[in-house]
Formats: C-alpha cells, sequence, structure tokens
C-alpha cells in the first residue's frame, strides 16, 4: 500500500498527521486513546482497532475536500 503524506500540524515532524491511500481511504497517526472513561464510550470496537485523538485543526486543513 502506499501512502501519501497530506499534512501535519505537528513543528517537529511528529504525530499528528494525515495520510491518503491509492484507494483514497485516510490514514491517521496520532497519539493513541488512553483514557478509561472515554474507551468505555466507544462502541462496536473489532479486534485489532485502536484510537487516535486528532486536533480538529489538523483535519480541517488537510483532510481531502471531495
Amino acid at each position: 500500500m502506499r501512502l501519501k503524506f497530506l499534512g501535519s500540524t505537528s513543528e517537529q515532524g511528529d504525530c499528528p498527521t494525515l495520510y491518503e491511500t491509492e484507494t483514497g481511504d485516510i490514514v491517521v497517526q496520532g497519539d493513541q486513546l488512553t483514557d478509561p472513561e472515554a474507551l468505555a464510550q466507544l462502541r462496536h470496537v473489532k479486534p485489532g482497532e485502536t484510537f487516535v485523538v486528532i486536533p480538529r485543526a489538523l483535519l480541517t486543513r488537510f483532510a481531502p475536500k471531495e
């Protein structure tokens, strides 16, 4: 799978970052959500899924508009 870098709001090149796959899907890099209260509120979690926290500014600035 090839990833296209879309953008980051990090000054040092760390996360959070957005990428786009060849099929147009979005890959998100960010800090893992670890708050037990927040995790307990998630629905329909499948094995192997993980959750990351992404600043709204990253999505509104770099997410594809299509």
